[in-house]
């Protein structure tokens, strides 16, 4: 059974200050026909146009107070508005959402649609179609959150032949079965009931994508972090220009994106938000790597990854 598409878009991955080649963060992650954005940096609008993926986002999470996270809002919901957007719009964030979404409400008095603050915090989760985004906390010395998208559990896999082999006949009786419904059947006269325990596997887990905004390597919980698909972990800066510098302005160091992604071994690690000071991120991928044997990308703007099903 075919399940939905999972795109992850990166509009935005330069650091505080935007380069010629890259804009402020913003990861919009397409699953379905639902859009959500991870923060809204400057230009992100524009961003969204050169990719063709239209304004149509469902909601927007946004890690921490650093203007290069959420200036883009300010612009994408007047485009919505110019639109004739009616369709709700939830914005998540840490503490300080609420006087966010009413500075907006002012700045925009005529907003056509319904505009809600919902603040978040470690371990808060909200609940989507088929997926949830579970907020946990960063460090950026100020109050900060990344956040992790993961579907739910999927149904195992279905023995077709040996749903024949119990007397089930193909057709609508299979569909039953794959939905979770036992079903009765005639065998040799005499009424029995399949259960979907007999004919399905093991339940199998959806995809997951971790998000961490600006932060020193979040190493505080592995499990939640664990077996993602695709980890996007700030690499601010390489570690011969930024260790220091990296402790000193709560980034983290590419090395030390590696190191995170040693210990919760996605089968991608993305860096991302990188200082204006460099050119190319080739430094960031070699520090990676250091410590991180699986897939590491360093995205350019307008990158799309396509996350499949892990046994599909």
């Amino acid at each position: 059974m075919a399940g939905e598409t999972l795109f992850v878009h990166f509009l935005g991955t330069a650091g505080a200050l935007p380069t010629p080649l890259r804009n402020p963060s913003c990861i919009m992650i397409r699953r379905g026909s639902d859009t959500l954005l991870f923060d809204c940096g400057e230009g992100a609008q524009q961003q969204m146009m050169r990719l063709k993926t239209g304004f149509t986002v469902n909601a927007v999470f946004i890690t921490h107070w650093h203007a290069d996270h959420y200036l883009g809002i300010f612009g994408l919901i007047e485009t919505m508005a110019f639109n004739g957007r009616t369709e709700p719009l939830t914005l998540y964030g840490p503490r300080g959402i609420d006087w966010f979404v009413n500075i907006i409400r002012q700045l925009t008095p005529k907003i056509p649609f319904q505009l809600t603050a919902v603040e978040v915090s470690d371990g808060d989760v909200t609940i989507f179609d088929g997926y949830s985004v579970v907020a946990f906390r960063t460090f950026h010395g100020m109050e900060s959150v990344g956040y992790v998208l993961e579907e739910d559990m999927r149904p195992g896999r279905f023995d077709r032949e040996g749903a024949i082999a119990l007397g089930v006949k193909p057709g609508p009786l299979f569909g039953k079965l794959q939905r979770g419904s036992p079903v009765t059947i005639l065998r040799d006269g005499e009424e029995v009931t399949i259960t979907p325990e007999m004919v399905m596997g093991d339940r199998r887990r959806g995809r997951k994508v971790v998000y961490t905004g600006d932060t020193r390597p979040v190493k505080n919980q592995p499990e939640l972090l664990a077996n993602a698909d695709l980890l996007i972990h700030e690499a601010t800066f390489d570690e011969e220009e930024g260790s220091e510098r990296a402790k000193e302005a709560w980034h983290s160091t590419a090395c030390e994106a590696g190191q995170v992604a040693s210990l919760v071994k996605p089968k991608i690690l993305a860096l991302v938000h990188f200082s204006s000071r460099y050119i190319t991120a080739a430094s960031h991928i070699r520090d990676a790597k250091e410590f991180f044997s699986g897939e590491i990308i360093a995205p350019n703007d307008l990158t799309t990854v396509e996350i499949p099903y892990r046994d599909e």
